[in-house]
C-alpha cells in the first residue's frame, strides 16, 4: 500500500534488459478513489495516483539542449542521468484509454493511459502489455536497453492525497527456444 499526502515518491528497480530481448510486461494495482483536480497534461495538476515506470538508454545526441541540462541536473542532483527515455502507463481523471500523454516538463516521458476516470475504482487491475509496441507508439523509434523498473504514486503537483496497492511488476523474458 502508498498513501502519498503533497508528496511524490519512486521505488524503482536498476535491471538490464537488451533490446533484442525486451518483451512483455505484467503488473497490477487498485486504486479506491481519484485524485479530484489531477490532469496528466497541467503541470500544475500532473499526479496520478499510479504509475508503472520503465527507464530506457537510448542515443544521447538526440536530445534538445533543454533535455542534456535537465539530464544533467538529474545527474548532479541524483547521481545518475534521467533516462534516454521514460515509459510510464498511469491511471487519470479525463483522458481515454491508449492515449499517449507526453509529459509537460520533458518530452522524453510519455505516458500511456491504462485507466480513466471512476469506473474501476476498487478492484484489483490486471494488465500485460508489449513493452516494445508501447516505446514505438508512444516515442516513434525503436527502444533501446531497459535500464530501470518502477512504481510511483503523486500528489505532489495537487497538493491532495491518494492511496494506491501495487502488486508485482515484471518484466517476462522471451522463451529460449530448445
Amino acid at each position: 500500500m502508498v498513501d502519498a499526502i503533497s508528496s511524490a515518491s519512486i521505488v524503482r528497480q536498476a535491471v538490464r534488459v537488451e533490446p533484442a530481448q525486451l518483451n512483455r510486461l505484467r503488473f497490477s494495482w487498485k486504486v479506491p478513489a481519484l485524485i479530484e483536480d489531477a490532469d496528466l497534461s497541467v503541470r500544475e495538476l500532473a499526479d496520478s495516483p499510479v504509475r508503472v515506470v520503465l527507464g530506457f538508454e537510448g542515443d544521447r545526441s538526440k536530445l534538445s539542449a533543454k533535455n542534456s541540462m535537465l539530464s544533467e541536473l538529474a545527474q548532479l542532483l541524483t547521481g545518475e542521468p534521467m533516462p534516454y527515455a521514460t515509459l510510464m502507463y498511469v491511471w487519470c481523471n479525463q483522458d481515454p484509454f491508449e492515449r499517449v500523454l507526453v509529459d509537460t516538463g520533458t518530452d522524453r516521458i510519455r505516458k500511456i493511459v491504462m485507466e480513466s476516470g471512476p469506473a474501476n475504482l476498487h478492484r484489483w487491475l490486471d494488465y500485460e502489455r508489449d513493452i516494445r509496441a508501447d516505446f514505438v507508439k508512444a516515442f516513434g523509434e525503436p527502444p533501446g536497453a531497459l535500464v530501470v523498473i518502477g512504481i510511483m504514486t503523486g500528489t505532489d503537483n495537487t497538493r491532495s492525497t491518494a492511496r494506491a496497492w501495487y502488486g508485482p511488476v515484471r518484466h517476462v523474458p522471451i522463451a529460449i527456444k530448445p
